[in-house]
């Protein structure tokens, strides 16, 4: 039975995380004319999978919807993102992905028409995060600026500012329609007696996984010895002159930052960084380079560059406490005493997780782990981390598995410990055992029948034209008002 549609596919492919922009200009609703767009590089034509499609020139009108227009390029460019996320192009037809970015714009006009409003400062947060991961991409703001054909790193911001609001304003939209679809117990079930017995689906293998994580000390004599490390850095910085940003690049253990003289740009005080390191960004005066201070990260030193309003630019120096090898035996001495008593049942992995685990986040319910996609406990075992599922794929139930070393992205190692609390093998759909999942596939069907018939009727309500290059195209909906 087929739950997701093709329009429902290509809305999670591109999606918010996506920061390479579509091209869109705003026309009035009784025009075709565009503006001349600007000189994009050339993108290979992506070949139409069901007949050979007639090409039109890179600026030319694709469709329009409402007030907004799309152009051939935005087509190319969804094409050329998928293609750079990873995801295969195969099937997927330019009719398709023109019928994609149609419904993104209903979306969005409405979302206009029906004064749905999202703030400015909600856009340039998210905006702050892709400008930093481009940043840390490809180097320096000039680069990024080039990367974009953009004379510089304002005209992008700008660009990008508009995509996201739209972006933004879409999914509020689609949001809006679907918020109030309900499902009760009764159309649950015949939803899913609906289904023919062999044609109900299957759920692939799952498992429920408890760990138990020992990571090694660190000493006061090693905080110290970073402190006094930062210290001497400091000095010769204020004192000497040194210039803070080589300092960053020869001594940093933060490679996001440290290639680029410790430099981050743009922090703001709602920014996802540690309290302590805001808390030094907004204290200090331009110029000022703080003492050292300690994060969840390691020890840093910070310097503020530029103050920018409500925004600071600051570099930093990271450095990591060192764990000496004694200490290292010593932690690996403690798990592998762990795993032999749990073996033989001198104490449950349970009761060792909660006395024992260094932990925090999973100790408490005795080491087991919540699926961060679904929330739940259960893992299917083949969209799990592939390194997760590699460590507990072979165990049996309860079994205990051997001690993994961990690595952080500071460098820092733990042991583990594993097992697999519950095993479910794979499986038809039980009404019984699987009400949860069928209710919410039951929920999704219902949902996108909500958005079939608002976007059936608002087509009718909006002004809509399709290049008549498009006219054999096989909508999913009834753009061209049949």
């Amino acid at each position: 039975m087929k739950f997701i549609t093709i329009s429902s596919a290509l809305s999670v492919l591109l999606c918010f995380g996506n920061v390479k922009a579509q091209v869109t200009e705003t026309v009035d609703d009784t025009s075709l004319e565009v503006k001349a767009i600007e000189e994009t590089p050339e993108i290979e034509a992506v070949k139409d999978t069901v007949k050979p499609f007639k090409r039109i020139k890179a600026g030319g009108v694709s469709a329009v919807v409402g007030e907004y227009v799309i152009v051939e390029f935005d087509i190319d460019l969804s094409f050329l993102e998928l293609q750079q996320q990873g995801a295969s192009i195969e099937g997927i037809t330019r009719c398709q992905m023109l019928g994609k970015l149609m419904e993104d714009k209903l979306y969005t006009h409405h979302a206009k028409q029906d004064s749905i409003v999202i703030s400015d400062d909600q856009i340039n947060g998210r905006l702050d995060q892709q400008m930093q991961y481009l940043i840390s991409e490809l180097g320096t703001e000039e680069k990024v600026a080039a990367y974009y054909r953009k004379d510089n790193i304002a005209d992008l911001r700008k660009q990008l500012f508009e995509v996201n609001k739209q972006i933004a304003l879409a999914g509020e939209m689609q949001n809006k329609v679907i918020q109030d679809v309900e499902i009760t117990p009764e159309e649950i079930r015949n939803f899913f007696y609906s289904i023919p017995e062999d044609e109900r689906p299957v759920f692939g293998a799952e498992v429920e996984v408890a760990q138990i994580i020992v990571e090694p000390e660190i000493t006061e004599a090693a905080k110290q010895d970073a402190i006094d490390r930062l210290n001497v850095i400091r000095t010769d910085i204020v004192e000497n002159g040194s210039s803070f940003a080589t300092k960053a690049v020869l001594y940093s253990k933060d490679e996001g930052s440290a290639r680029k003289g410790g430099l981050i740009e743009g922090v703001k005080r709602d920014a996802p960084f540690a309290k302590e390191f805001k808390d030094q960004a907004f204290s200090l005066l331009e110029g000022e380079v703080s003492e050292p201070f300690e994060t969840s990260f390691g020890f840093h030193i910070l310097y503020v560059e530029k103050i920018r309003g409500q925004q600071v630019d600051v570099r930093h120096i990271l450095l990591f406490p060192e764990v000496t090898q004694a200490t290292l035996n010593k932690a690996r001495e403690k798990i592998d005493k762990l795993r032999e008593e749990i073996v033989n049942d001198s104490i449950s992995f349970g009761d060792a997780a909660r006395l024992y685990s260094d932990q925090k986040e999973t100790r408490n319910s005795g080491g087991r782990l919540m699926n961060p996609i679904t929330g739940d406990t259960r893992f299917d075992l083949t969209k799990m981390d592939p390194t997760l599922s590699a460590q507990v794929y072979n165990l049996a139930e309860n079994e205990v598995s051997k001690v993994f070393t961990d690595r952080d992205r500071t460098g820092k190692s733990s042991y583990k410990i594993l097992t697999v609390t519950k095993r479910f093998e794979e499986h038809p759909a039980d009404y019984v055992k699987d009400y949860e999942k069928i209710k919410e596939l039951a929920l999704k069907e219902k949902q996108i029948k909500a958005i079939q018939e608002w976007q059936e009727k608002k087509i009718g309500e909006t002004y809509i034209s399709v290049n008549r290059d498009y006219g054999d195209c096989d909508f999913s909906n009834n753009w061209q008002k049949k």
